[in-house]
């Protein structure tokens, strides 16, 4: 579970551009899940249009973005089998004081990035 190179290239700058719009956002949201005991692998499904998974947290163009941004975590992955070895996920999953997981769906392109939030 490495960050997808043809990702980088292909989505890295949109989101990016988006990321530091929503990152406190995000970080914030991250950091209840943790706090509040819900899970410790929080997940932001984000996509161009509406999708199935976990909760909107920010529609698109509601913070000036590009991308819809959803929250949830990695039981809903396993539950609908998007992950099929939580533990190969964990050991992926990095800090998430210092980096989000996004999980990117476009058409039929899906992938996990990790992107570090911006240092304050």
């Amino acid at each position: 579970m490495n960050n997808d190179p043809e990702l980088n290239g292909k989505y890295l700058g949109t989101i990016t551009k988006d990321f530091v719009v929503v990152a406190d956002t995000l970080k914030e949201a991250s950091y209840q899940i943790r706090k509040r005991g819900f899970s410790d692998y929080p997940i932001f499904p984000i996509a161009k249009v509406e999708i199935p998974i976990g909760n909107t947290l920010i529609a698109r163009g509601e913070m000036a973005t590009n991308w819809h941004y959803n929250v949830t975590y990695l039981d809903e992955f396993v539950q609908r089998k998007l992950v099929t070895d939580a533990d190969e996920f964990k050991k992926a999953y990095k800090d998430p004081d210092e980096f989000c997981c996004l999980f990117v769906v476009d058409n039929e392109f899906t992938s996990f990035l990790f992107i570090p939030y911006p240092e304050d």
